[in-house]
């Protein structure tokens, strides 16, 4: 039996034909390098007046590059960075911030289904500097969460603005700040909330791989690229990495295919016969489900991960059908 990944990751579906078209369109004639080139410029262009603001723009190869580069231009090596529990660069990036940062730290805060609770944050912000331990240098936040739960801007001013007012730098990793936008969230607020630097991602919004790094703070953007050369992530060849933001953001696809990756979520989670332990606001859902059950799906084909906090992950893409959430369910209430 062929193992089904449609709903194991947002990673595993094919890339949108808006992306592949701006491939195949950038893949003629000679080009510049390292970036310099007219695609580029266009794509930093139109990443620019999707969000209105004036920023530098970069593309990367990962998501996990440009968090901890990001993370490493906002901290010193004795510093350390806030960010939810299970947010990706605590959990899911082998320690890269780290490395990138030469040694900054990560210091992890509950809350509820992937949002920070102020209050852990005041607390760590008003925890005391000693020299026997790394202090806050900056905030991490994550919209939508690792949970598909969704900041609204509102929720986000009450993060940042204790974090400023304490000298902390922010980064916003948008790894699916797409499924946030279909969600209601105002993307065009991000640069007016005191964000330094976002990772706009591209891989899970329906491209192959690619991300922007978006510096607010363009006093960040001073070598900047010599940064992203000695970690490997000024490509020769820019203009591939930064072709399929043309396609996807030329006429709204961008947002437009994730609305559906987030309406197919709700579909399975209204269709679900397991427990939905968090809200389903963007195209994430997560049921409770023992291991038995979950031994009973993989044997019928369909993967998918237990995820951080016990629960079993599903999750909806671009190119998530309607056919294949009513095969799910199932699936689901057969194993039930």
């Amino acid at each position: 039996m062929t193992p089904r990944y449609d709903f194991a990751s947002d990673n595993t579906a094919p890339a949108a034909p808006e992306a592949m078209a701006a491939l195949a369109e950038a893949n003629t004639g000679f080009a510049s390098g390292y970036g310099t080139d007219a695609v580029t410029a266009e794509a930093a262009d139109l990443v620019r007046g999707l969000l209105d603001c004036e920023a530098e723009v970069r593309f990367v190869a990962s998501g996990t590059a440009a968090n901890a580069l990001s993370l490493a231009a906002l901290c010193r090596p004795f510093e350390a960075v806030l960010a939810h529990e299970h947010a990706h660069v605590c959990t899911d990036e082998t320690g890269a911030p780290g490395l990138f940062g030469q040694g900054m730290g990560l210091i992890r805060l509950p809350g509820a289904s992937g949002r920070i609770d102020p209050a852990a944050l005041q607390a760590a912000l008003e925890a005391p500097d000693v020299s026997h331990r790394q202090s806050p240098a900056a905030l991490s936040l994550t919209n939508a969460t690792e949970f598909g739960t969704v900041y609204d801007t509102a929720a986000l001013k009450v993060l940042i603005a204790p974090a400023r007012a304490a000298g902390c730098g922010v980064h916003l990793d948008g790894a699916r700040l797409a499924n946030a936008a279909a969600a209601g969230f105002d993307l065009k607020a991000i640069a007016g909330l005191g964000v330094d630097l976002l990772v706009l991602g591209g891989t899970k919004a329906g491209m192959p791989p690619t991300e922007a790094v978006v510096i607010l703070d363009r006093a960040l953007a001073r070598r900047f690229d010599a940064r992203l050369k000695q970690a490997g992530q000024l490509p020769s060849k820019g203009r591939f990495y930064a072709a399929p933001f043309v396609g996807m953001l030329r006429d709204g696809a961008f947002v437009r295919r994730a609305a559906h990756a987030n309406a197919m979520a709700r579909k399975l989670a209204a269709d679900c016969p397991f427990p939905v332990l968090h809200p389903v606001e963007a195209n994430g859902v997560f049921v409770e489900m023992d291991e038995a059950a979950l031994g009973r799906l993989r044997e019928r084909g369909w993967f998918a991960y237990r995820f951080l906090d016990g629960s079993v992950r599903f999750m909806c893409s671009w190119a998530t059908t309607e056919g294949s959430v009513a095969e799910l369910s199932f699936e689901l209430k057969s194993i039930r």
